[in-house]
């Protein structure tokens, strides 16, 4: 009898084993990364020494167009998905970068902020980001910036990667703080939490070739969730890139 009940225990162990899924989201930890503000900011999350882009009607025409709200922008474009691009600023030589706001389509009060990384080792794990600075703390729904608003996040080497990451939900209007646990939206798809390669992507680059702009479009939720609807219009901006020579 009582082998019978451990053989009957092996079995039950075996079915529920096989009964199980492979995770399609496993939960990406930066506990090694130190976070900090590029500057001051006020109570509705707007920084303190705002620069101005001008903004053409053409542009925002442009992005509504190609980021309507609520369309799956997989379907509606999928060559943004067809190649390796990612967003991330290459520098070649020592230069200055600034990151200008477009516009956001989310329904979360999302952060923006930048890391680095030497351009020959991209980052392939999140031990691999050691600092990241937030530039806009809340660029998400309810946001106070105005398309045009630009903020200078430093002067940087050749040699040097800048890479991007939505700090999904992380600013708190009710205290004025940011959350360093909320989840990371990065440029390089590596970081990201989705399992399934072809979902991995949260930022699509968009060429504006009339003002010679690329764009940066994110998506702020978990791509593998039935409620996120893949627009890639969340937050959008763009970044310039200034020789310091």
């Amino acid at each position: 009898m009582k082998t019978r009940n451990y053989l009957y225990l092996i079995a039950i162990i075996l079915i529920l084993n096989a009964c199980k899924k492979d995770p399609v989201t496993k939960p990406v930890n930066f506990t090694s990364t130190t976070y900090e503000t590029l500057g001051t900011y006020n109570s509705i999350g707007l920084p303190d020494d705002l620069l101005k882009d001008t903004i053409s009607d053409s542009l925002i025409s442009f992005v509504a167009s190609i980021l309507p709200d609520g369309k799956n922008l997989t379907l509606s474009h999928p060559e943004l998905f067809s190649n390796s691009a990612i967003g991330d600023v290459r520098i070649t030589q020592p230069s200055s970068v600034y990151i200008t706001f477009v516009s956001e389509g989310g329904d979360n009060k999302s952060a923006i902020a930048f890391y680095t990384y030497p351009t020959t080792q991209p980052p392939l794990k999140a031990t691999d980001i050691s600092k990241i600075t937030y530039v806009f703390p809340n660029a998400g729904s309810s946001t106070g910036l105005q398309a045009g608003d630009k903020v200078k996040i430093g002067e940087f080497d050749a040699g040097t990667s800048v890479g991007f990451v939505l700090m999904d939900n992380a600013w708190d209007p009710s205290t004025a703080t940011l959350n360093n646990n909320a989840v990371h939206f990065c440029t390089n798809d590596a970081l990201n939490p989705e399992v399934d390669p072809k979902l991995k992507k949260h930022a699509v680059l968009i060429d504006y070739a009339p003002e010679n702009k690329i764009l940066i479009g994110f998506e702020d939720r978990d791509r593998t969730q039935a409620n996120c609807d893949n627009d890639f219009n969340d937050v959008v901006i763009y970044s310039t890139t200034v020789s310091s020579n």
